[in-house]
């Protein structure tokens, strides 16, 4: 099987590492990539938002399988095209991409759908905003209705900083703030059958004890400890099936990956958001605990029979992923400082590193090219062991400015 990834982040390269190790896959090509993909699949340079440069690509290649990493190529309908063309494509139509493009489309789908979710207005002016504030209280939640790359959420009991946030978005969702710990829950969908994989944390926070500014993720791990006994199949039930069954319904079948993010509340499950894609930093650590060959998975999703899949097979296992962001990320990432002790980080194989934003210098070295620099991911026989392999590896990776957390997985681990 020939694959093509599109895409060029941490998530990219988590996906072409396991499809690298994938024995039915033949040809591995990822466009655009970045310097951590080179190593195991050949890259091309490609605007990732054109669906006819996409598919021209695709078809040059004799492409067997597209699969589209980010959001924005999805959004774009990036997919559409290649559909088009007869080629097999994991990632969703323009349309139901939608679920992930507009905050104010999901809460419709969720309304129409039965999903249990938080309260919310939709607001487009300073006075409506204003007034949905006052209506739901501190703390704020104010969500931009389109794609902001993670960043586009703000929860704060400064209802000035709340408003201003609202006031910079041309439309918005505020809604009533969630209570309780969060889990990300991904599914594959063929837009019929619905298969969960398993769920894991991340830590959208800068900062240790989960301060600091909103980021894209600073780490995150599987398997969850503390959830409730049943929670993959009551949220299969309640969320994922019912949200994918109407998206049908409404003659836009979702087919890809179905990215849950859940509050386990007091009053019981609700969904703060869609994604229509594999979430990152948690695809870091959900894909290094699969053992079930991925390429065939993501084909079945592309060609509709999933139904006819053996069950996925996991690592009993724990796994930990701990972000290295550059100087300044989120709000001004310093970037085009060399990177040091990659190697040095996987030398005894208990850690690996996954690229995000780095790219090749004139001399081969690497060099930083983003906020989230580089994931290093561990796996172990418990979230402790894991954690430490993790920390482990990073401990000899340094650039200028470099930061990370260090209390990822830590209560989890105790």
């Amino acid at each position: 099987m020939k694959v093509l990834v599109i895409g060029g982040g941490a998530r990219e390269h988590a996906l072409c590492r396991s499809l690298s190790q994938d024995p039915a896959v033949t040809e591995l090509h990822c466009a655009p990539g970045n310097a951590g993909i080179a190593r195991v699949a050949t890259l091309h340079p490609v605007d990732q938002l054109d669906g006819a440069a996409v598919t021209a690509l695709a078809q040059e290649l004799g492409a067997d399988l597209v699969v589209v990493g980010p959001e924005a190529p999805l959004v774009a309908g990036v997919a559409d095209p290649l559909r088009a063309a007869g080629i097999p494509v994991f990632g969703p139509s323009a349309a139901a991409a939608q679920l992930e493009g507009s905050k104010a489309f999901a809460k419709d789908v969720m309304a129409g759908a039965g999903v249990p979710t938080a309260r919310s207005y939709v607001c487009t002016t300073e006075q409506e905003a204003a007034e949905a504030l006052d209506a739901f209280g501190a703390p704020y939640v104010v969500k931009d209705d389109g794609l902001a790359a993670g960043k586009g959420v703000v929860v704060t009991e400064d209802r000035a900083a709340a408003l201003e946030h609202a006031k910079g978005c041309e439309r918005v969702v505020i809604e009533e703030y969630l209570d309780g710990p969060e889990v990300s829950l991904f599914a594959i969908t063929d837009g019929t059958t619905v298969l969960p994989l398993v769920p894991a944390q991340d830590f959208k926070r800068a900062l240790d004890g989960d301060q600091g500014p909103n980021t894209g993720g600073m780490g995150a791990y599987t398997p969850l400890p503390w959830a409730p006994e049943g929670l993959v199949e009551e949220v299969l039930a309640t969320v994922l099936q019912p949200t994918v069954d109407e998206l049908r319904r409404r003659g836009t079948p979702f087919s890809g990956l179905l990215y849950a993010g859940l509050a386990l509340t007091s009053r019981g499950t609700r969904v703060i958001e869609f994604n229509a894609r594999f979430g990152d930093p948690e695809t870091q650590v959900v894909l290094a605990r699969l053992r079930t060959p991925l390429a065939g998975v993501l084909l079945a999703a592309a060609n509709g029979t999933l139904a006819e899949l053996e069950a996925l097979r996991w690592d009993e296992g724990a796994a930990v992923t701990v972000v290295l962001a550059s100087e300044g990320y989120p709000a001004n990432p310093r970037t085009g400082d060399p990177i040091e002790g990659l190697d040095e980080a996987e030398a005894d194989g208990t850690a690996f590193v996954l690229h995000a934003g780095t790219r090749s210098g004139a001399e081969g070295e690497v060099l930083t090219a983003g906020g989230r620099v580089l994931s290093v991911t561990a796996t172990g026989a418990d979230l402790a062991e894991a954690r430490a392999k993790a920390y482990a590896g990073l401990s000899k990776i340094s650039f200028k400015g470099a930061q990370h957390r260090t209390d990822i997985a830590a209560r989890a681990a105790q």
